[in-house]
């Protein structure tokens, strides 16, 4: 008799492989809103929710909203429900952001690269593709480079949220990193054949130009970085003017005739 052979069972699949519940449902939001406005795509809008997140102060999804979507995310989330689960879906991932930059981490490994952002890959074949597809012509294709659209959310961001993103100073030395740093982030979006991209690799990096690779781990310690540096300067806020009380015996400001200790001062 002839022995049966039993196949190899699959191998159990790696914690690390298995795909991320978060992610997963803030790429499906993504895609929805990008149908009707292409910068709510996945990368740029987790780009954009980055610098939310590496501002100086903790600001609310529903202070976000509006500024990220105009009126694309109630026109595409009509419906309670599916407005609840979209809310939550991009919660989730700025709470993976904040976590990601968390001050304690940062401070306590500075060197460490923690954020994980969402990046699509472009490489040489990537673009020939879109090319032979008819989506771009050659010079074209030659801009699309991974990173670009991340950094064009984040970018929009500090714009939409000046107050809290305000430029330092170039006169105070202190800050001056703080400029370039904010620069090191945008130059994900210039074409790597451009003069100004030229002139930004030779003047931060010495010997052989940066590999795409390279170039983004830098921009994304940039990020770090400035997300310590707020914590550390935030932006100066107007003085709040405060009443002065009115004295005991003086009139009461409500109106009622009576001395303030007889009225609304009355303990």
């Amino acid at each position: 008799m002839t022995e049966e052979l039993n196949p190899p069972q699959p191998l159990a699949t790696a914690a690390e492989d298995l795909p991320d519940p978060v992610m997963q449902a803030f790429e499906e939001v993504c895609g929805r809103l990008s149908g009707f406005e292409y910068q709510l795509d996945a990368e740029a809008s987790d780009g954009y929710l980055t610098a939310v997140a590496a501002s100086w102060r903790r600001i609310p999804l529903d202070e976000v909203l509006p500024k990220m979507c105009g009126d694309a995310f109630e026109r595409v989330f009509a419906d309670p429900q599916d407005e609840a689960q979209a809310r939550a879906a991009l919660q989730g991932r700025l709470d993976q952001i904040l976590e990601d930059l968390s001050p304690d981490a940062l401070l306590d490994e500075p060197d460490t690269l923690r954020l994980a952002p969402l990046m699509g890959l472009w490489d040489d074949a990537a673009r020939r593709k879109v090319v032979e597809e008819g989506h771009a012509d050659e010079a074209q294709a030659q801009r699309l480079q991974t990173g670009a659209l991340w950094a064009e959310g984040f970018m929009r961001a500090l714009d939409d949220f000046a107050a809290d993103w305000p430029e330092p100073s170039r006169r105070d030395k202190r800050a001056a990193w703080c400029v370039e740093a904010v620069e090191s982030i945008a130059i994900l979006m210039v074409d790597p054949a451009s003069e100004a991209f030229r002139l930004h690799v030779g003047k931060h990096w010495k010997g052989d130009p940066p590999t795409r690779d390279e170039l983004i781990d830098a921009t994304l310690m940039a990020v770090q970085d400035l997300r310590v540096w707020w914590l550390d300067h935030p932006p100066p806020q107007a003085p709040r003017r405060v009443e002065r009380e009115p004295g005991r015996n003086d009139p009461c400001p409500c109106g009622s005739g009576r001395k303030f200790k007889k009225c609304h001062g009355a303990a």
